[in-house]
């Protein structure tokens, strides 16, 4: 049988490096002929990718995770945002990318890597590694662990670029962005593109331009989610698009991050009714201030529901993620965790997928990152919206507004706005579980056509086939 290689490549965070590995082990799956090995950049502020990689690559039988030598990372005077210094320490990776992909189109290379170089797939935001691919003559894919709405708005951003004020706060301009049916306010864009001075805004419109340049792009959707976005990218002349989603990791943390608190979770959901638990969670790199930390307390207490909240500390620095607190109880109100001892539970980093698989789950208030909505949506459990960097405004405003598929509690919330005050926390949990029955109905409608569109004939599971005929055939 002949053996097909593909090669991967992410920014180095947990968001974007676990979609593509179940994208590597699903394409693998999917194909024998196929085997993977995934490039990994080292990032010493992201200890939890290394946690990741150990427990995956003990698993996994088809994938290889090769660790790239370490470079000089970028000094501060050449970037101002978090996305500058990871795009520039992407890019200076690209002499290590170029020789691991001739190492494995060696001849001498061992049997797990024989076989030709099918292709190279890129993350969103390490385009610079398209010139290496066109280097080597080998196809390069992108990978887009976000919507196809915000791909479409990335792919229409150049021509966005003049119409885009230098600020957006005082603009009230809604804009016209082909994958919405919807017109955008300006306050929901990404934060990276909401001040054109930035060094963000010139380098995901750096980023954006090269889409194009690339053989094909896979996105983690499926056509019965997000129709008039992928309608909309079908008809461009763009390079095709592959809708393969969801891909999902369902286990999560609970097989590589404090297996004891996974356990008492567990144990705790076990004993409480169905449907009864909201749980709170705002991604691994998400987190909020002291002051809204102690409004959404006064919130939960008022409302009286049961809950699991995972709470993090802010990050140190721009570049690190946030962190498990030494103690809530020294974050929370006085005495909140005594007073609410028999309705909920608050720790640090939890394993979202596994507790929304809980049945005792009934509600999601989430930050709106789209690998924490597919899992919302798999398990058919409804989201109330609060996004705090990204794209997660605009993840929540296609949620709510588009799809119909969320409650709102905001949609333009992000590091800086004004507090959600406890009352509106308590409005909106108890609307959440309490309401929202067509936004309840919805949800487990698409609950159902997630897991078909994966089956034989599912839209999901041809757009793979596809892609796997396409990347034999430009060999």
């Amino acid at each position: 049988m002949t053996k097909f290689h593909v090669v991967f490549i992410s920014t180095p965070g947990i968001g974007n490096l676990v979609p593509l590995v179940e994208f590597a082990q699903l394409l693998g799956n999917h194909d024998r002929r196929f085997h993977a090995t995934i490039l990994i950049i080292n990032m010493s502020q992201r200890p939890i990718v290394n946690t990741y990689i150990q427990s995956r690559a003990a698993t996994c039988t088809n994938i290889r995770f090769l660790h790239l030598p370490a470079v000089d990372p970028p000094s501060p005077d050449q970037y101002e945002s978090s996305m500058g210094y990871i795009s520039l320490l992407i890019q200076n990776h690209k002499t290590h990318v170029k020789n691991a992909l001739t190492n494995l189109r060696s001849p001498e290379s061992d049997e797990f890597n024989s076989g030709r170089v099918a292709g190279l797939f890129v993350g969103m935001f390490c385009t610079s590694m398209i010139d290496v691919a066109n280097e080597l003559d080998i196809p390069c894919y992108l990978f887009s662990a976000s919507p196809a709405t915000f791909l479409s708005f990335m792919l229409h951003l150049p021509t966005l670029d003049a119409q885009i004020p230098t600020e957006f706060g005082d603009s009230d301009t809604e804009l016209s962005i082909p994958g919405f049916a919807n017109s955008v306010p300006p306050l929901v864009l990404p934060t990276a593109v909401r001040n054109k001075k930035g060094d963000a805004y010139s380098w995901c419109l750096s980023h954006a331009r090269r889409y194009t340049e690339t053989k094909g792009i896979v996105v983690n959707t499926f056509e019965e989610l997000e129709p008039h976005a992928l309608r909309s990218l079908a008809m461009s002349s763009l390079p095709r698009v592959y809708p393969i989603g969801p891909v999902l990791d369902l286990n999560g943390p609970a097989q590589w991050h404090d297996p004891t608190r996974y356990e008492n979770v567990m144990r705790w959901l076990d004993d409480q009714p169905t449907s009864s638990v909201v749980l709170l969670c705002f991604g691994s790199m998400g987190s909020l201030s002291g002051p809204q930390v102690r409004e959404i307390a006064f919130g939960l207490e008022r409302a009286r529901f049961r809950f699991i909240w995972a709470l993090r500390d802010p990050p140190k620095s721009q570049l690190d993620l946030p962190s498990d607190p030494a103690s809530v109880d020294d974050v929370l109100p006085n005495g909140f965790l005594e007073r609410t001892c028999k309705l909920g539970l608050v720790f640090g980093l939890v394993p979202q997928a596994k507790i929304l698989a809980h049945p005792a789950i009934g509600g999601f208030v989430s930050h709106c990152g789209w690998n924490s909505i597919l899992e919302s949506l798999w398990y058919g459990v409804p989201i109330a919206t609060w996004p705090i960097k990204a794209e997660q405004q605009m993840n929540a405003f296609e949620m709510v507004k588009e799809l119909g598929l969320a409650i709102e509690i905001r949609l333009d919330y992000r590091e800086g706005s004004d507090l959600v005050l406890a009352e509106e926390v308590e409005r909106s949990i108890k609307h959440l579980m309490n309401g929202g029955d067509v936004v309840r109905a919805r949800v487990k409608e698409m609950r159902e056509k997630s897991r078909m569109v994966l089956l034989e004939n599912g839209s999901s599971y041809q757009a793979l086939r596809a892609l796997t005929e396409e990347l034999v055939r430009k060999i």
